[in-house]
């Protein structure tokens, strides 16, 4: 069944403009910005001070924000909104434990994320033990254009869709290794479309090399991608990829045949 997309609705189409300034609020918060003042939340949503105040009001009567008369902050109960959508797939309960054995195997960090318009956004995370400087948690956001997860999942569209996407996407570089052309990214995202895997080797952060895997449905189609993810100066990627991705791609099919199963 088609979905609408949120720029398609309009107030008078089932567009409620009251629950959308709401999370326009919420999502105002941020790690650069964990505590605001009345006057910079009015300021990052467009709303004005008492707009922005009804509805911070509202959400701390809710108990997902908390206040001391100054500073606005959200709190833990806002997770539960994240975790209502990750109790409602049941793919990720089956997918954690064949990714905690595939980090056993590897001794490389695994994720799970889905494409979100340009983004990728982190479901599911099993770390190592090992300090990195990546630190990324369930929700965390990446562009899809320049990380492993990112293309592998764009390669799952088709090839007008990734073009459109990743003109309307700043292609800014990240390192010095990070490919800004359209169609040098396009090249990638077809490449991993062919071979079924992805690797990126410092396009996102120097030192970081990731590689992903499609997880799929009964259809063929990509719904999520799984990636391990290392610092090359400990697993560089011609390692990554020798040693790690016939057990990468194993998880990824594992998981793909237990979600067409639950």
């Amino acid at each position: 069944m088609p979905t609408s997309h949120p720029t398609d609705l309009r107030p008078g189409d089932a567009y409620v403009q009251s629950f959308a300034r709401g999370l326009e609020v919420i999502r105002s918060f941020s790690a650069a910005a964990p505590r605001q003042t009345l006057t910079e939340v009015a300021t990052r949503t467009g709303l004005t001070r008492a707009g922005a105040r009804r509805i911070l009001l509202t959400l701390q009567s809710l108990g997902y924000v908390q206040s001391d008369g100054k500073l606005f902050a959200l709190t833990p109960r806002i997770l539960d909104l994240g975790f209502a959508y990750l109790s409602s797939m049941p793919m990720w309960n089956v997918a954690e434990p064949l990714m905690e054995a595939l980090v056993e195997e590897v001794k490389e960090s695994c994720s799970a994320a889905v494409l979100e318009g340009g983004d990728i956004v982190y479901v599911l995370r099993v770390s190592t033990r090992k300090i990195m400087r990546n630190t990324l948690g369930i929700g965390s956001r990446l562009p899809a254009w320049c990380t492993s997860m990112g293309r592998m999942l764009l390669a799952g569209l088709p090839d007008d869709e990734v073009r459109a996407l990743l003109h309307a996407t700043p292609l800014e570089a990240r390192t010095r290794h990070t490919l800004t052309d359209v169609d040098a990214v396009l090249a990638k995202v077809q490449q991993a479309r062919r071979q079924g895997w992805c690797l990126v080797n410092q396009e996102l952060e120097e030192g970081l090399v990731s590689m992903a895997a499609p997880v799929t449905d009964r259809a063929g189609r990509t719904i999520a991608a799984i990636n391990i993810s290392g610092q090359v100066n400990r697993t560089s990627a011609r390692v990554m990829q020798d040693t790690m991705l016939a057990p990468l791609r194993e998880a990824a099919r594992a998981i793909s045949q237990r979600v067409v199963g639950a």
